[in-house]
């Protein structure tokens, strides 16, 4: 496997396994993975530390991954910087993605996390 450029990425999922199968997949990778809880613990954790890309669960308590990311945005708007951010999802549809967009995401990608489409869209999206 090939490594490739170290990426700060903050997972946000509220559930444990999802976090340790996405964490698992992206280590391989060399990518520096931070995990944050719910949406609140996201806000707080991209007002201390900047990173490269933020995947976002969508259906997570104390604060949803829609009302995240629309606050992420409204903070880094003041700073002139925007990470890119993934929405993850359980469901496929197709006003599931545009609703991710409506929001502030960039992208979306269905659960279970694929890590060949993880690495087209990070491509595209100009992460990596």
């Amino acid at each position: 496997m090939e490594k490739s450029t170290s990426l700060n990425i903050l997972l946000v999922e509220d559930n444990l396994l999802n976090q340790k199968l996405i964490f698992l997949n992206l280590s391989k990778y060399g990518y520096v993975i931070d995990i944050a809880n719910n949406g609140q613990e996201a806000l707080d954790k991209v007002k201390s530390r900047r990173f490269n890309l933020i995947i976002m669960d969508l259906m997570m308590p104390v604060m949803d991954g829609l009302e995240a990311s629309v606050k992420i945005r409204e903070y880094e708007e003041k700073l002139d910087y925007s990470t890119p951010i993934i929405g993850l999802t359980a469901n496929t549809f197709d006003a599931d993605r545009e609703k991710c967009l409506s929001h502030g995401m960039n992208e979306y990608m269905a659960k279970p996390f694929d890590l060949q489409l993880f690495n087209k869209l990070i491509a595209e999206l100009g992460v990596i």
